[in-house]
């Protein structure tokens, strides 16, 4: 496909799934009017994220309550599902829900159109308590579709280049990074445009875009829910880390038409094709195990204080 127009969301989601469907036809109709090919929503969609991070020292009695007020947990192929399937038509939907597998429970996105499911990722990094909800995922794996090769993305996924790269190194051309990304915890900020953690919200799109040479959409929820408020800053970002729409720190539906093709040809061709150009063979030390008192290039002093 020569152009493909992505239209992505931040918008508010709950545990009402009904209230849910409605939100997701509405964005589903607006994107059909500007011609999307592919509609991005957040993390969580279906039935909403969790009402608080936890974890640390988390009392116990906030803990039962966390997890008393967890989000319904819905199988990949079970109803709920079929029902965005169904209003997907010709439209690729990436969206988030609470998957189960049997008792246990993933953060999880899929990608869909009306022929099916096309992809499915289980949430790999885990912050603030999440693994006290849900258990990890272990693959990072690019999938084909009707508007390109693409690989998919949880929220606190971004911050790890790794996870990014792994995704590009398997083909994929436009990664999805659906997030439910609130404000700070600390240093609390009346404008959004303010806030630390919108702002390494942002950093994190624009060079995982730039250094992988690919087409970046991150999602976002917005509004509050239980103790979070969530920055928005959905986007879409160009190979060179360029934001190509954005919806700020408004919910609202962002959209640009990109020939896939061209700009990852622009960015690459110049000389600079960062996937070709890497030297993996002095890379080892990037994977080793963080934290083994000895590991080379990393002071000894500083695992000791890491892991005090």
């Amino acid at each position: 496909m020569k152009n493909v127009t992505i239209s992505v969301a931040a918008a508010e989601f709950g545990r009402d799934m009904e209230a849910g469907y409605r939100t997701i036809a509405n964005l589903v109709a607006t994107a059909r009017e500007r011609g999307s090919q592919l509609l991005v929503l957040p993390e969580a969609c279906l039935g909403g994220y969790l009402p608080s991070l936890g974890g640390g020292d988390e009392s116990d009695e906030a803990k039962a309550r966390r997890l008393r007020s967890l989000p319904p947990a819905l199988e990949l192929d079970g109803p709920e599902l079929r029902r965005v399937i169904d209003m997907a038509g010709d439209l690729v939907i990436t969206l988030g829900f609470c998957e189960a597998d049997g008792d246990v429970r993933y953060n999880t996105a899929v990608t869909l159109s009306g022929d099916g499911i096309l992809g499915s990722y289980r949430k790999v990094h885990q912050p603030l308590g999440e693994n006290l909800c849900y258990a990890a995922g272990d693959t990072y794996r690019a999938f084909d579709t009707p508007v390109g090769r693409m690989g998919m993305q949880i929220c606190y996924d971004k911050a790890f280049p790794e996870a990014a790269r792994l995704l590009a190194l398997d083909g994929a051309e436009i990664v999805t990074s659906l997030s439910a990304w609130p404000t700070s915890r600390t240093a609390t900020v009346e404008n959004l445009e303010d806030d630390r953690w919108k702002q390494r919200f942002d950093i994190f799109d624009r060079a995982r875009a730039v250094e992988n040479q690919i087409v970046w959409v991150a999602a976002n929820q917005a509004g509050t829910f239980g103790s979070l408020r969530f920055v928005c800053s959905a986007k879409i970002v160009g190979p060179g880390g360029e934001i190509l729409a954005t919806t700020g720190v408004e919910p609202g539906l962002a959209t640009a038409t990109v020939d896939v093709a061209e700009v990852l040809g622009l960015a690459r061709g110049g000389g600079m094709y960062n996937l070709r150009d890497r030297r993996p063979d002095l890379y080892h030390d990037v994977i080793a195990e963080f934290g083994v008192v000895g590991q080379p290039g990393i002071p000894n002093e500083v695992l000791e204080t890491v892991n005090a």
